[in-house]
């Protein structure tokens, strides 16, 4: 897969930290990202611009790093932003739904409220890996009666089955970043 303009401007910027925050894990931070409002801008557009002709019509952020670019998107749209948290981190009343973690399990929340039936809801988040947290998240988006859009992901990090195990949600899938390492 051949870099885009955006891509290759966006990888200039990333941070990458071997070893972080485990030995195996070669992390990717997106914080040199936020200090560039250009770049921002231009995330958000690039998105906005593929979603025109079907927008969604709420974001679904997820903890913590994709609240920052699922409210910009939210306030592009002129949509709802709704925030899935981790347990205990949104007042009552909540759903929740429990995922497997390569040790252990998580789990995340949202109101009981956040969508209508029938609502259509992009899921938001930095990364794409595994596919846990945003497969979670689209459950509990059925769960409220709404319907999953798409998915849009700064980074998907391709040698991981993310984007198979959420495929059967129908939506789009959409990442800006591709790492094949």
């Amino acid at each position: 897969m051949s870099n885009t303009p955006l891509e290759t401007k966006i990888k200039s910027v990333i941070r990458e930290l071997p070893d972080y925050p485990k030995k195996g894990v070669n992390f990717k931070d997106i914080t040199p990202i936020l200090a560039d409002p250009d770049l921002c801008r231009e995330i958000v557009e690039s998105i906005v611009e593929r979603y025109k002709d079907n927008p969604p019509e709420a974001i679904l952020a997820i903890e913590s790093r994709g609240f920052t670019f699922g409210a910009l998107l939210a306030e592009h749209f002129h949509i709802p932003l709704v925030m899935a948290r981790k347990a205990g981190k949104l007042p009552p009343d909540t759903i929740s739904e429990e995922f497997d973690l390569e040790y252990g399990s998580a789990i995340v929340e949202v109101h009981t409220h956040a969508f209508k039936p029938g609502q259509k809801v992009m899921i938001h988040d930095d990364l794409l890996a595994t596919g846990g947290t945003a497969n979670a998240t689209a459950k509990l988006v059925e769960r409220l009666d709404a319907k999953v859009h798409s998915f849009t992901f700064l980074i998907q990090l391709d040698f991981l089955p993310g984007e198979s195990v959420l495929q059967h949600y129908g939506g789009d899938i959409h990442s800006l970043v591709h790492y094949d390492n």
